[in-house]
């Protein structure tokens, strides 16, 4: 290797680092909330659904601007995208950390996901663009991935000992110094680079899209304080249901849809979206029950609950960046297939679980999740992006966080709908609660195996050629 060559590798890697410590912070956000939930409930005197709310505010906003942002991102320059999303997100957990009650902590939980949003696609396409060599994109994808995998259990581990030591407000101080440090870099290493053709504002296709992801959450989270039938409730499902039966039409007729349909024709690029959808509902089912049974059921310190993942953390390091590899030289496949088996069979697992459970046998079933989590997301990143055209790589990494984000959102909803607040009233009926949930989890991962194996078939492979 010259030291041409040297220097353009190293110079490509540390715009890896960059957009890599990018998405630990946008992504960490999700997870270190959680950890911090008993906390913001006892000094905020949070309800429940106030306390989905500040994580669904978040994952939400995350999921409804994703294409927003990684289609204008395609036109008006990636890395000028980049640097405002890290501005807005420091701005957003600058308000977190002062928000003087629970209100205004949801509200400026939607202003950190708006520079999310153009952190995560963004990202992506840098690295995209950044790699050109097919193996070495997959290598980078995959430490890409890994990162997101880390940093969604690192935030349990990192919130558990911030809120004991310094209180729940810490957890959103750790991102400004990681802010300003990233923007600086990224001024200096990250290249520009946008679509040949950048696609024009779509506000119809916008507004329709967060009707249908903002209906079905609000729907799920009042559910359990009105009940299914409330006329609020079912408002909420009607108005998704009309944005959903619009949104696909009125698409299909525009010149340049914010929802590329033509994408989907590609059955690797649809299976890794659907894919991201289901494991991630999984992930915030998982999050959410086990932050609270650990802090309310367990009465283990946030520290301790914290600690109690790390196992699950060490696992994703070394899964995910082995899985990036796999993936690169032998397809996404397999890891697919390892996920949802795993998924599978810690639902399953977690059906076990009561009061008095041994923790060290709670732990081992946490590391089911953990193989989950650590070989889930290379594939599902490489299959978004994979013969997709150069033109269209933000707004494909883009739907795959949608996925991974709205699946998310759906989780927690869901989650807190069914619990609700038994973990602080009556930890028996918390438990039962938890068991309700982890059985459609069963069918989840199951669903995620059936994916993995028809998306990566020969047949669905020759669909990437035709777009």
């Amino acid at each position: 290797m010259t030291t041409l060559q040297a220097t353009v590798t190293t110079r490509r890697y540390v715009v890896l680092a960059i957009c890599c410590a990018s998405l630990l912070i946008s992504v960490m956000d999700i997870s270190i909330v959680n950890m911090a939930l008993p906390a913001i409930r006892d000094d905020l005197k949070a309800s429940t659904a106030q306390l989905q709310w500040t994580v669904d505010a978040y994952t939400l906003v995350l999921a409804s601007f994703l294409m927003l942002a990684g289609s204008t991102a395609d036109r008006y320059g990636r890395k000028r995208m980049f640097r405002l999303g890290l501005t807005v997100f420091g701005l957003g957990s600058l308000l977190c950390s002062l928000a003087p009650g629970i209100d205004a902590l949801i509200a400026a939980r939607a202003v950190q996901a708006v520079g999310g949003t153009m952190l995560n696609p963004v990202a992506m396409a840098i690295v995209v663009t950044v790699f050109p060599d097919r193996a070495e994109r997959a290598r980078a994808i995959g430490i890409f991935g890994a990162t997101a995998g880390l940093s969604l259990v690192l935030g349990p581990i990192l919130g558990g000992a911030l809120v004991d030591g310094l209180g729940w407000r810490s957890i959103f101080w750790v991102n400004l110094p990681i802010v300003v440090v990233a923007v600086l870099l990224a001024g200096r290493y990250v290249p520009e680079s946008r679509a040949a053709h950048g696609r024009r504002f779509d506000p119809v296709g916008q507004v329709l899209v967060v009707l249908l992801l903002g209906g079905v959450v609000t729907a799920i989270i009042e559910s359990e304080k009105r009940g299914w039938t409330a006329p609020p409730v079912l408002a909420l499902l009607l108005v998704a249901a009309i944005a959903a039966v619009v949104l696909i039409p009125y698409e299909r007729r525009r010149v340049e849809p914010m929802l590329e349909l033509r994408l989907f024709r590609s059955v690797p690029f649809s299976s890794a979206v659907v894919i991201a959808l289901f494991a991630y509902s999984g992930f915030g089912v998982f999050l959410f029950v086990t932050t609270l049974y650990l802090q309310s059921v367990r009465h283990l310190s946030a520290l301790n609950a914290g600690l109690s993942l790390l196992p699950v953390g060490l696992l994703i390091c070394v899964l995910s960046p082995l899985t990036g590899r796999v993936v690169g030289a032998r397809g996404p496949r397999l890891p697919l297939v390892v996920a949802g088996t795993a998924l599978t069979l810690g639902a399953a697992a977690s059906l076990t679980i009561g009061l008095t459970t041994p923790l060290p046998v709670v732990l081992a079933i946490f590391l089911l999740f953990g193989v989950f989590l650590g070989v889930v997301n290379p594939p599902i990143a490489n299959s978004a992006v994979s013969g997709m055209p150069v033109s269209m790589a933000g707004l494909a990494g883009s739907l795959a966080s949608v996925g991974r984000q709205t699946g998310t959102s759906l989780g927690v909803a869901a989650a807190g709908s069914i619990v609700g607040a038994t973990a602080t009233t009556d930890p028996r009926g918390f438990v039962r609660a938890a068991h309700v949930v982890w059985w459609p989890m069963i069918a989840v991962g199951l669903v995620v195996v059936a994916l993995a194996l028809i998306g990566t078939s020969r047949r669905a492979r020759l669909t990437v050629q035709e777009l």
